[in-house]
Parts: C-alpha cells; sequence; structure tokens
C-alpha cells in the first residue's frame, strides 16, 4: 500500500489542496461592505470572472466590482492539473460537423490565442506562477495508431494547428513506462500554478482599478430600473452590467443558468518530493494526458513532486477516497512507483453543460453569463473573459459564434446519472478496445 505522508496544510476551505499549501501568503481581501453603484458588477473569482475583470480593465473600464463566494479560485480553478493547452471540452470533429469549418476554425483559434496571452500576461504582470514552457503531450493508450493521426490530420487541415508526432522509441525516452505507443505534441502548450495565476490576475486588475471581494457570497439579483442589483450578506452593488461566473458551485441567483450546467467531480493527488524516483517515471517536464475518454493527466512539478488526476464523477470524495482511486491509475502506468508517499489529495466540481461547450454570453439585457468550461477551461476562460469584456466595453458581438451552444437545461438529476452512465460505458469501450488489442 502507498504511503500517507503527512498532509499538506489546508487552506482556503479545500483540505489537502496543494496548491493553497504552496501558494504562500496572499493579499486580504476584504468583503464588501454597504452599497456600491459600478459600470459592472463579476459574480465569481474563478479563471472565468478574473479574465473578465482584467479585460475590462484592459480595455480602460472603471467601475468594476468582483465578489467571490469564497476565497479567488475555490473551484476548479484552484483545483485543476494546470494545463494550458487550446480546444474545447468538446472535440475539434465534433465541432466542425456543428459549425462548419470557418466558424468552428475562429473558436478553436481564440482558445490558442488564450494561451498565448496567458502566457503574455504572465510575463507582462510578472506573475511567479510556476510556469513550465514544456508543450503538453497526448499519449496513445492503444496501439492503433490512428486515433492520434486522425487528429493530427483533421487540426492540419481544418485548424491550421501542426501537432508533433511522437514514436514509440522517442516517447519511451521521456515516460518510462509501456502503457503507450506514440504521443502527439501540443506546440506552444505549458503547464503552471493555477491559484498563484488566478491570485496575479487578482492582483493585476486590482492595479488598474478593479474592487476584488473574497467572502461576499452574492445572495439574490434584481433587476432594478435599466441595471441590476446585487446583494450580499453586509452590502449590495448596483450595477449597469452583471457577469455571473459561477461554475460548478452554483450561486442560486437565476433558475435557469443553474439549471445549465451539471457540477461533475474530478479527483487530483500529488506525490511527495521523488527525488531520484522521478527519473524512474519521466525524464521530461511536460504534462501528459491519453487518448481515453476517461483518461489520466499527470505532470512533474518544479518542487520534485507528481501531480496525478483523472476520473470523472457525480460523487464528491474525501481525500483518503481520491487517494485510493488514484493510485491505482498511477501504478498501472507507473508501477515502480509502488509505496510512494502522496502528500494531498483533493476533488472538485466542474461546470458541464449537456453540448460539452461554454454557455459565455448576453441572456438579458445587461446579464451575460461565462460558465460550462467542463474540465478544459483554463484556455476557453481566458478566451471567455476576452469575449465578455469586448462584448460590455466595445460592443463586439464575437460572443455570438458560442450562440449556438446556449442555455440548455441539464436535466437534472436525471441529467447526472445520465452523464455518470456515458462514462462509465466509455470506461468499458475503452477497456474492451485496450483488451482487444
Amino acid at each position: 500500500m502507498p504511503k500517507t505522508a503527512e498532509p499538506l496544510p489546508p487552506g482556503n476551505g479545500r483540505p489537502g489542496n496543494y496548491y493553497d499549501a504552496t501558494a504562500g501568503e496572499g493579499d486580504t481581501l476584504a468583503p464588501l461592505s454597504g452599497v456600491v453603484e459600478v459600470e459592472t458588477c463579476i459574480v465569481g473569482g474563478g479563471f472565468a470572472g478574473l479574465n473578465t475583470a482584467l479585460g475590462l480593465a484592459e480595455r480602460g473600464q472603471d467601475g468594476i466590482c468582483l465578489l467571490e463566494a469564497r476565497s479567488l479560485a475555490f473551484g476548479a480553478s484552484g483545483r485543476n492539473g494546470g494545463f494550458v493547452f487550446s480546444g474545447f471540452s468538446r472535440g475539434e470533429a465534433a465541432l466542425l460537423a456543428d459549425l462548419g469549418p470557418r466558424r468552428a476554425k475562429a473558436l478553436h483559434r481564440g482558445t490558442r490565442e488564450a494561451v498565448g496571452l496567458i502566457r503574455e500576461r504572465s510575463q507582462r504582470y510578472r506573475i511567479d506562477c510556476d510556469r513550465v514552457d514544456a508543450p503538453v503531450l497526448w499519449a496513445n493508450w492503444f496501439k492503433d495508431p490512428a486515433v492520434l493521426r486522425e487528429r493530427q490530420a483533421l487540426l492540419r487541415d481544418h485548424f491550421d494547428t501542426h501537432w508533433h508526432w511522437v514514436d514509440r522509441a522517442a516517447l519511451r525516452t521521456q515516460l518510462h513506462t509501456d502503457r503507450y505507443s506514440a504521443a502527439l505534441s501540443e506546440p506552444g502548450s505549458f503547464h503552471f500554478h493555477p491559484v498563484k495565476y488566478a491570485r496575479g490576475v487578482a492582483m493585476a486588475a486590482r492595479a488598474m482599478g478593479v474592487a476584488v471581494h473574497e467572502h461576499s457570497p452574492a445572495l439574490s439579483l434584481d433587476r432594478e430600473g435599466s441595471g441590476w442589483r446585487v446583494r450580499t450578506p453586509d452590502g449590495e452593488v448596483r450595477a449597469r452590467n452583471v457577469v455571473l461566473a459561477c461554475g460548478g458551485y452554483l450561486a442560486g441567483l437565476r433558475r435557469d443558468v443553474d439549471r445549465g450546467v451539471m457540477p461533475i467531480a474530478t479527483y487530483v493527488m500529488v506525490s511527495e518530493p521523488l527525488g531520484e524516483r522521478m527519473a524512474q517515471v519521466m525524464t521530461t517536464r511536460s504534462a501528459v494526458y491519453d487518448t481515453r475518454f476517461a483518461f489520466d493527466y499527470y505532470r512533474p512539478l518544479p518542487d520534485g513532486r507528481l501531480l496525478w488526476g483523472g476520473r470523472i464523477s457525480i460523487r464528491d470524495r474525501d481525500p483518503a477516497g481520491v487517494r485510493r482511486l488514484l493510485m491505482r491509475d498511477l501504478l498501472r502506468v507507473f508501477p515502480q512507483l509502488q509505496g510512494v508517499g502522496i502528500d494531498s489529495a483533493w476533488s472538485g466540481l466542474m461546470s458541464y453543460a449537456r453540448h460539452e461547450m461554454p454557455q459565455v454570453g448576453e441572456i438579458a439585457p445587461g446579464l451575460w453569463l461565462s460558465q460550462a468550461f467542463g474540465g478544459h477551461g483554463v484556455g476557453p476562460t481566458t478566451f471567455a473573459g476576452e469575449l465578455v469584456a469586448a462584448g460590455i466595453a466595445e460592443g463586439d458581438a464575437r460572443w455570438r459564434e458560442l450562440s449556438d451552444y446556449g442555455l440548455v437545461s441539464a436535466f437534472k438529476p436525471f441529467g447526472l446519472l445520465a452523464a455518470q452512465g456515458a462514462y462509465w460505458r466509455a470506461q468499458v469501450k475503452d477497456w474492451w478496445k485496450a483488451a482487444r488489442e
């Protein structure tokens, strides 16, 4: 059995979260108190909300207030694997079939540009976010190379995107496992510490005049004249525009908004420092995920630990449950890590829509939405922040390119059960494909 190392100290209400324990002390951001009048109020202090706030400030907008119910990046933004790469949860082939070549290409290009913007902002604002500029690897779990060849050709021919082939021999020099047959490498992608980055974005926005309040849950949202009124426990915001960016941790402000997403859990753990054992499993700085629907994802951390994540479920689990599940997955790939200590483990809720795409845009006069990034959110939340900020500040209508993916009901609780069933079926399909090979 793996050792359970001394747990890292909890932080921000997320027990065992490695990112909290290693982010250092952040600024104290006081709860909202009293009545304020602003141009734009953003509800949600994750990547979607923070990027919208910074996008507005960079466009010269004044009067911006951001409300976070707990602490910045409390939800999926502070619990993810830290991968920064292009695309959406909905695959490129489906996007092409949905929208046609022009629109699909434009949306995918927006996520690639967002990856570049995250890198550029980390440099411009001097955000120390442990950025590792090594490309993300998509490793083939199966022997049949068709899944890699087909996606590589699709990206090249329809999205002007060129992923590099990594054959089995070359991959084995980087990942010391027999599990994979080959991989694709995504140029320009990287990985980072998401909580440090979120705090850095908030600091940059605050330096431009954005008011950021933690521990300020939005209790109600009401129309007031030509604008909106948001009430918190100790204050009230009156705004011309409101942006709802709450992700899987629903605010309960509008039934149609909450009905549109399924909060789905995923699991992550971080090992003890591996020292020389790291070289036994990987000699690359790249982050890795595989070609199954129910894929693993992992990356080496700058302090010598290994972060490992995977699985989706409608069930949030405690750290001990996460460790048990993920250790089985890790040892299937790297059996040489038998007995390794796990320093931290956690779960978190992502927001998924039935159509597997973000729900972004103006849903009522002055009321904007940015949610449902579904486990592929670091790049798309930045893209969405730019779309919403440009829509509010400049009247830019590019957000309408996502209008085909609107507020469709998730049919909870039955939709959650259906999602879990679909995941289990995909697991069986992956297992059967591998067994037949």
